[in-house]
């Protein structure tokens, strides 16, 4: 199976972190010891912006339409595109804000961040938590 980690061509670098044990597929960082979110963002390489700018349709005779109501999202760090045709009321969410909204739980009554990660181009990412019971 393929494992589809996001590599980033720039940094020659995966984007994913685990904490102890051999990460998926071998790929990715190893830490030691449990991380915050702003760790856990930079051990998998997930601390990027992303920005909406509106999609540009170019026509045939060279001159270009700037679109009101359709947009697209990308990395200004990779220029990879992230998504497209989406509305003008589309709201990006940066990866920093996401773990963030962990930030309540994670540290307390046993909860911590043990790997994230982010697939394909980096339009998704994955965040799991350990929980351990006492």
């Amino acid at each position: 199976m393929a494992h589809n980690i996001n590599f980033n061509e720039q940094t020659q670098q995966h984007s994913f972190f685990s904490v102890k044990e051999k990460a998926w597929h071998g790929l990715g960082q190893i830490v030691e010891d449990y991380p915050n979110s702003k760790e856990a963002l930079q051990f998998a390489r997930l601390d990027f912006e992303v920005c909406k700018r509106p999609n540009i349709h170019r026509l045939d005779n060279g001159n270009e339409i700037i679109s009101t109501n359709s947009f697209y999202t990308y990395r200004p760090d990779t220029t990879a595109i992230l998504g497209d045709r989406l509305g003008k009321d589309y709201e990006v969410v940066q990866n920093t804000d996401a773990f963030s909204f962990f930030d309540a739980i994670v540290d307390g009554d046993g909860i911590q961040y043990e790997t994230a990660g982010a697939l394909g181009k980096a339009k998704r990412f994955l965040l799991l938590l350990n929980c351990r019971v006492t």
